[in-house]
């Protein structure tokens, strides 16, 4: 009896193996793509450490050691400039998590609502924004906005509430709230998604018991489908403050203007003025090197607050 537990031991262990080794195939070119398209273009950071110029090889340029990295906090209008590309990046991170439950909302509103074709049209409207280009939203923006033709200022002189069209598209006013606006219009019928598999997983016997004791609609939503909603609602809020310094430059590099610039010039945008748009590419990369270590110390800070309230690592 004894020998025959010890031979299926014997035959499990191989196969467990096995099965992981097939898995390991399975993610292999995942990793290789990983490693192409995320670590091996970290050999640029060499040119934070030299006084590099286009067309003059990396080995024949000027070595200048930290140079680019001491005049981030030696020269006060590159102090200036960081501090205002920062908090530019800050406020725009933070109506981002102020606006995080919305599309939980409407996940919760949406699945509790009755006719299937419905929900789906609703659900495929809201998450079409997603696939479109920023240069696509920008086309959707003039196209309202516009002081020529704009659908809103056509309106509002045809009502009679404006004696000359109001040109939004280069006022600063808000311009926080306005980017917040157009990026909530885009993303949140995608990360409601998220929401929508968390709620089906949700088990049903849960909601019968809750109606028999007398739950009504609102307070089935409040007791059993947001609870089972926070974990996922926690995950995503806790990736998005780890990842807060990616904003990205798309939607603020087309929305961007003389006007509006010193209010929408995001750290990703001030790297690319520097270094694409103008021809500082030591320092734009010595910046860019400050955003990553700052990324990954913001990534272990969200790592260690999830274990703190959830019990649970994310990496």
């Amino acid at each position: 009896m004894k020998q025959s537990s010890n031979n299926q031991k014997k035959r499990t262990v191989p196969l467990i193996k096995q099965e992981g080794f097939q898995l390991f195939l399975c993610n292999l070119p995942f990793l290789i793509l990983i490693f192409l398209l995320s670590y091996l273009p970290l050999r640029g950071w060499a040119i934070a450490f030299f006084n590099y110029k286009p067309g003059v090889p990396l080995a024949n340029s000027e070595f200048v050691g930290f140079k680019y990295f001491l005049r981030m906090f030696q020269d006060k209008y590159a102090i200036m400039d960081i501090v205002r590309v920062l908090s530019n990046t800050f406020a725009m991170n933070f109506l981002g998590w102020i606006t995080a439950p919305i599309p939980m909302i409407f996940a919760v509103f949406l699945s509790d609502m009755n006719g299937k074709w419905f929900k789906k049209a609703v659900q495929t409207i809201t998450t079409l924004p997603h696939f479109i280009s920023w240069v696509l939203v920008y086309a959707v923006a003039y196209s309202m906005f516009s002081v020529g033709d704009g659908l809103v200022n056509r309106l509002l002189m045809d009502f009679g509430l404006v004696e000359a069209p109001i040109n939004f598209m280069i006022d600063p006013s808000a311009a926080w709230i306005k980017m917040a606006a157009w990026g909530l219009w885009k993303g949140f019928g995608w990360s409601a998604i998220l929401y929508f598999a968390a709620i089906s997983g949700i088990d049903q016997e849960l909601y019968e018991a809750a109606r028999v004791d007398g739950a009504g609609r609102f307070r089935l939503m409040w007791h059993i489908t947001i609870p089972h909603l926070i974990p996922t609602f926690f995950v995503l809020l806790i990736l998005s403050i780890a990842s807060f310094l990616d904003t990205g430059m798309e939607q603020y590099l087309l929305f961007a203007n003389p006007m509006k610039l010193s209010k929408l010039e995001v750290l990703d945008l001030y790297v690319y003025n520097l270094g694409i748009a103008g021809t500082s590419y030591s320092y734009a990369t010595a910046v860019g090197i400050l955003k990553s270590l700052v990324g990954i110390v913001l990534l272990v800070s969200a790592n260690g607050l999830s274990k703190r309230i959830r019990g649970v690592s994310i990496m």
